[in-house]
């Protein structure tokens, strides 16, 4: 606007106004930014810290005489599986409070169901190996999204053995990749399920000669599946999603199948966190495993 237009505006201002003083200036300030979602890459990397310490935690209490209770279904819980949960949750939440939870030693909270993102621990896994002074149990600690595991990690401290992987990255055992064994044959396939698993009554036919091995956490089968130190794991016994989330994401990293004893997927948090059966292995000999666990009735 030029002087004389300015002129021509103050004087047509009505009688006193063109004295008032300026209407003080007003700071607009740019819209706050939302804090960025953490990253995958980030919850990769705090689920794997959080189960180093835990398992750290954990080894604390490792072959010491502790508190052990009874739960209501029989099983064994000690003081240690408790403080591991206790230090996962305040961990793992504490950094995510926006995620779901899903623990063995937990109460279930429904409003896990609502979340797209969803923490699955067992703080020991294989409590009864635990408590014999067996080294064979872990602590397992996945990240659900959307109904499938997209982050594992299963850690074995009295071994040092420490599994981890994340969707599209593969999987690792002590940072070095690993993969499920290529056998194509069940005949001296060697299999980690019960001792007597095999001479039961429900099999259609007889099974070739197998190798077995009992391990009693879950997480860890699986594991010793993904890293080809075992061909096979089968369990026609009911399983909970924190027992397999974290390892299911590792054998499938590596280049494993693990289904139900029909050839199903699981399907994670969902409002019952319990599968009927549990078949792991490479991908060539999975068919020949459901082609006779199929054939059963639970």
């Amino acid at each position: 606007m030029d002087v004389v237009n300015v002129w021509y505006a103050v004087l047509s201002l009505p009688h006193g106004l063109e004295n008032l003083p300026p209407e003080p200036m007003t700071t607009i300030k740019p819209a706050e930014r939302p804090l960025a979602a953490p990253s995958l890459d980030e919850d990769y990397a705090l689920v794997k810290q959080a189960a180093r310490e835990a398992g750290d935690l954990a080894l604390t209490y490792f072959r010491r005489q502790i508190e052990v209770k009874r739960k209501p279904d029989g099983s064994e819980v000690s003081e240690a599986d408790f403080a591991v949960d206790t230090a996962l949750k305040l961990d793992l939440i504490g950094k995510r409070p926006g995620y779901g939870w899903l623990s063995e030693e937990t109460l279930d909270d429904p409003e896990r169901l609502e979340r797209r993102l969803v923490w699955m621990v067992d703080p020991i896994d294989g409590t009864n190996a635990f408590l014999r002074h067996v080294p064979e149990w872990t602590v397992s600690a996945a990240l659900v999204e959307e109904g499938q595991p997209v982050i594992g990690v299963v850690f074995n401290p009295a071994t040092k053995e420490f599994f981890h992987a994340m969707r599209g990255r593969g999987a690792f055992l002590n940072d070095q990749p690993i993969r499920t064994s290529g056998i194509r044959t069940l005949d001296g396939a060697r299999l980690i399920a019960s001792g007597g698993l095999f001479k039961k009554k429900i099999w259609k036919e007889p099974w070739p000669e197998v190798k077995t091995r009992w391990v009693n956490s879950v997480a860890y089968r699986l594991a010793l599946v993904a890293c080809g130190q075992a061909d096979a794991t089968i369990s026609l016994s009911a399983k909970c999603e924190w027992d397999l989330a974290a390892a299911a994401i590792i054998v499938e990293e590596a280049g494993g199948v693990i289904t139900d004893h029909h050839g199903e997927a699981h399907l994670y948090n969902r409002a019952s966190p319990r599968f009927p059966s549990l078949v792991a292995s490479g991908k060539a000999l999975h068919p020949l495993l459901i082609e006779r666990t199929g054939r059963i009735d639970l």
